[in-house]
């Protein structure tokens, strides 16, 4: 049964992650109804949709696969059946493989790609067909496309692939007034980031940034409830939000 509500609706990908999490705080602090989706974590979406709700917002969970087609079809379905319609999709999910690539498993190849190429690759394109005028999709990319680090090479590969299509969307809606935009954060201090690094490691990534510190899931989250709201001249860019980090 649809309930039409009254707010702008954002469903955000990824949505308990360590970004992810943050974006849904904060589109729903800028009075957005929120879909939370999950791959897998039922219980933190749902224990996030009731801290939404008890603080008067609107907010419901919706799990699957988002390198499967048919799931994201049936996830669009019930964000729209449940608010109305969608205005905003945020993709944060990825997953972050690091090895040479001279040593690198090609199973952990497939798997970056299902994740990072196929599963934004769907998003977008379900994003295209269901976003009303005036909405906006923002995917998620990677400053390190630009700084080159070691070990990253598999990684940066597949957001290097999820830049290009979301620039090509970008022009590809012409004349439906929705925004495509992609957020490359730097280092930030997530579970994705931090798992396998040691503390020397991550602390000379803190300085590596003029600002001397790490993003955290917040600066990024402010970046993206911009490009959900007023920034509407902003289109078909690769937003690099790291601090200053060459």
């Amino acid at each position: 049964m649809t309930k039409q509500t009254t707010k702008r609706v954002a469903l955000i990908i990824g949505g308990t992650g360590g970004i992810g999490k943050s974006v849904v705080e904060k589109l729903a602090k800028e009075g957005f109804a929120v879909a939370i989706h999950y791959a897998s974590n039922q219980g933190k979406a749902n224990d996030l949709v009731k801290a939404i709700i008890n603080q008067d917002g609107e907010a419901i969970s919706v799990g699957g696969d988002s390198s499967n087609e048919e799931a994201m079809k049936e996830v669009f379905h019930s964000v729209e059946e449940h608010f109305g319609g969608i205005d905003v999709v945020v993709n944060t999910a990825g997953i972050m493989l690091l090895s040479p690539i001279a040593s690198l498993e090609l199973t952990d190849l497939d798997k970056i790609y299902q994740t990072n190429i196929r599963g934004t690759f769907i998003v977008s394109k379900y994003a295209a067909q269901n976003i009303r005028s005036g909405g906006a999709l923002i995917n998620f990319s990677t400053s390190v496309t630009k700084t080159q680090f070691p070990t990253y090479g598999a990684y940066v590969a597949s957001k290097a692939a999820v830049e290009s299509m979301t620039l090509i969307l970008a022009r590809e809606l012409r004349g439906k007034d929705i925004t495509v935009n992609a957020v490359a954060p730097g280092p930030t201090a997530t579970p994705l980031f931090l798992d396998g690094k040691t503390e020397e490691a991550i602390q000379q990534l803190a300085q590596a940034t003029p600002l001397e510190r790490l993003g955290q899931p917040e600066d990024s989250a402010e970046i993206v409830a911009f490009l959900a709201g007023p920034a509407r001249w902003i289109n078909g860019q690769v937003l690099f939000t790291n601090g200053g980090l060459a």
